[in-house]
């Protein structure tokens, strides 16, 4: 599709999925035949059509100089994309009359396109020889953004380096600090693995739970395996670089398994496809959240639009300027029309019961009167890129056109000229450009060729009465300063969860103060235990690394989460052991003989306790005693008056070590907790009940579970 002017702006749009071509170059091969008609990428092609159009009707911008077109259809093919590029550099392209008096080949002095980051990488290698423009509107490999590789690119949508930081500004709002990655195998997908991995290193806190790389073509061995590790993974959250294809395939997978409870999050790529948006996938896809490019509008696109018609008279008449009719333009016109209007231009040869299956194509069908996604200008994003393109490309030129004689950029000062403008003269000046568009939009580049940085944030609703919307719910942007800036309207979201609120995605709960973090083995870092501090060390701070040492006068208290004086700790540990926390009863026997232990005082206080004990019916009782004599004869004492008394039994006999031992201190405390006794008898002295209630209170038994205790004189 080309159009006549005094400067040609190349484009590269997929207007065609597929092609059929002959490899076995027996004979001069053939071009390939592309089909597959592509709606949305023949509207994109349209927009940069219009753009141009209204250009030149701009008596403001580049006045006096008319621009022209060259497009052409990639149908999704690298050696397409390429054969195009290399057109439109050596001048090899199909010729076309340019004006009246010339004939010719037409001086491309800049590419919009292409959508493919794989393909634009490879174009853009060839185009950046020649120092040749090149502004894409969908490609977003981070890698594009290398100055050194790509000299002469350029781009109006954020890079996949901005995606990702914009991503996980969206995690650290809900705090889900554990999450899956699933990417594409090809340039888009690992660029974006490789900026996830690389930006999880610099800021602590979050890690990946998996990630996975979705396979090309159709292997459902490796898409089983893949969402049989989603379905095994503690994370809530899985992120997708994928284009809707694999999305697809991967979701025939997790509707099979039948994988819920996953908050989704979709990248560009699939965020507002809406074959996804369906009523056997939304169950499991409703309430994802994805980035989405910048939506715009533009004035004037439905009206240019509806004046396309499949005849040559029509379509050479939408201007005052020469649009040349070739044969390919108008295949491409027919195929739209067939497509919109499910008709054909041609007889079919297919009949049932004498009538055929399609309808005759009158051309006289009129685009006014049919719904069609070609029409539905609510939701332009990649055509608001390729307009920003456009214009970008247009500025670059009305500047070098104001350039004064003398006091030009180039050597000696001079500027350049139209009659012998050169792309790398353009490059200059585009790479300073700044405007605003009508929607209100600033377009300039940085030293890298990229864009402002701006998406919107998209979320799927399901209302379950009606059908699946897609909801415009906030907007990330990159400051000047690098900071990433979200805002987003939370009471908007639609969650697929009950109660509607975000999922909680962790790999384990924040650690409280008194306690520090320590990373399980062979796992990621947000993968830990919360190791209680010991005595003498505290933290006071949710999730410390490290317990830190009380100064030398002072001792932890009892929750470790701040220092007390040492004077006051004993007195305090009792008070708070014998009444707040186990609420025991603490029984003293002060005989002469008690200064005296043996087996005498020992048989009597076991008497004593049996007493007590009946008393109160308490028939299920715990026995704890010291590693000494007095303990020893204590606990054969009870034993054997216990069995006489056939009233009553131990749950649970232990020995309290005579050195402070924190291991097995802390397995009795932990009997003591998981024990249904609620009653604990004690033989022991002061010092072994100090270390028992340091390591008791790190095990204590939730409220209305409070011990009963009993005990001798110490």
């Amino acid at each position: 599709m080309h159009k006549s002017g005094d400067v040609i702006l190349g484009g590269i749009f997929e207007i065609n999925f597929f092609t059929t071509s002959s490899e076995h170059f027996t004979s001069e091969p053939k071009d390939p035949i592309c089909y597959g008609f592509d709606l949305i990428g023949f509207r994109q092609a349209q927009t940069m059509a219009f753009a141009v159009d209204e250009i030149n009707r701009n008596s403001k911008l580049l006045p006096n100089i008319l621009l022209g077109y060259s497009l052409y259809d990639s149908c999704v093919k690298l050696g397409i994309s390429f054969r195009a590029a290399l057109s439109m550099t050596s001048g090899r392209g199909e010729p076309f009359q340019l004006n009246e008096s010339c004939y010719g080949n037409p001086p491309v002095l800049g590419i919009v396109g292409d959508t493919s980051s794989t393909r634009t990488i490879a174009v853009s290698s060839i185009v950046s020889l020649y120092r040749l423009p090149m502004v894409s509107y969908y490609a977003t490999c981070s890698c594009l953004s290398d100055r050194k590789r790509f000299p002469s690119f350029f781009r109006t949508i954020p890079s996949d380096a901005f995606q990702v930081r914009a991503m996980l500004q969206i995690l650290r709002r809900f705090n889900w600090t554990w999450f899956g990655l699933l990417v594409i195998d090809e340039d888009y997908g690992r660029h974006a693995a490789r900026l996830f991995q690389s930006d999880l290193a610099l800021s602590a806190g979050s890690c990946l739970a998996y990630l996975e790389v979705l396979p090309q073509g159709n292997d459902m061995a490796e898409i089983q395996r893949i969402v049989g590790i989603m379905k095994k993974s503690t994370s809530r959250v899985v992120i997708v670089f994928a284009h809707p294809s694999n999305m697809l395939d991967l979701m025939e997978e997790v509707v099979k398994q039948n994988v819920t409870g996953l908050q989704w999050m979709a990248s560009e790529a699939w965020i507002e496809d809406k074959v996804l948006r369906t009523p056997s996938y939304m169950p499991f896809l409703a309430g994802t959240l994805g980035i989405a490019i910048r939506r715009g509008e533009i004035p004037g696109l439905r009206d240019f639009l509806l004046r396309i018609r499949p005849d040559n008279d029509t379509l050479s008449s939408q201007d005052h300027n020469l649009v040349r009719i070739s044969p390919n333009l108008l295949c491409l016109v027919k195929q739209f029309w067939e497509h919109v209007f499910q008709c054909k231009f041609v007889i079919p040869v297919m009949e049932f019961e004498g009538q055929t299956l399609e309808r005759l194509c009158t051309g006289s069908e009129s685009l006014r009167n049919i719904e069609t996604e070609f029409l539905d200008l609510s939701n332009l994003r990649p055509e608001y890129n390729v307009y920003k393109a456009v214009y970008a490309l247009a500025h670059a030129l009305h500047d070098i056109m104001q350039c004064v004689p003398g006091s030009g950029p180039f050597q000696g000062q001079s500027c350049a000229s139209l009659q012998g403008l050169e792309p790398w003269q353009i490059l200059y000046y585009l790479q300073k450009v700044n405007f605003t568009t009508d929607f209100g939009d600033q377009v300039s580049f940085d030293e890298n060729g990229d864009a402002l940085p701006i998406y919107d944030v998209l979320n799927w609703r399901w209302p379950r009465d009606g059908r699946a919307e897609v909801k415009n719910v906030g907007d990330v942007k990159e400051m000047a300063s690098k900071i990433v800036h979200l805002i987003l309207d939370e009471d908007k979201i639609f969650w697929n969860f009950e109660p509607k609120k975000p999922p909680k995605s962790v790999c384990s709960e924040s650690c409280p103060p008194g306690t520090r973090m320590a990373r399980k083995k062979g796992e990621p870092v947000c993968c830990f235990d919360c190791i209680p501090c010991s005595e003498g060390e505290i933290s006071n701070e949710t999730d410390s690394t490290e317990c830190t040492s009380c100064p030398g006068n002072f001792w932890s208290n009892l929750q470790r989460n701040h220092c007390v004086p040492k004077n006051n700790f004993n007195e305090a540990k009792f008070i708070t052991f014998s009444t707040l926390v186990f609420c025991a009863v603490w029984i003293a026997f002060i005989p002469a003989y008690i200064n005296s232990p043996g087996k005498y005082a020992d048989a009597v206080e076991v008497r004593a306790m049996l007493q007590i004990l009946r008393r109160f019916n308490w028939t299920w009782v715990g026995l704890l005693i010291s590693d000494d004599d007095y303990g020893r004869h204590a606990a054969r004492s009870f034993q054997a008056d216990l069995a006489k008394s056939g009233g009553g039994c131990l749950a649970y006999l232990e020995v309290l070590p005579l050195v402070k031992d924190v291991a097995e201190l802390q397995r009795i405390a932990s009997i003591m907790k998981k024990s249904t006794s609620r009653v604990v008898i004690v033989f022991a002295h002061q010092s072994n009940m100090i270390n028992l209630m340091e390591e008791a209170l790190w095990a204590l038994p939730s409220a209305g579970e409070r011990y009963q205790g009993s005990g001798n004189s110490y």
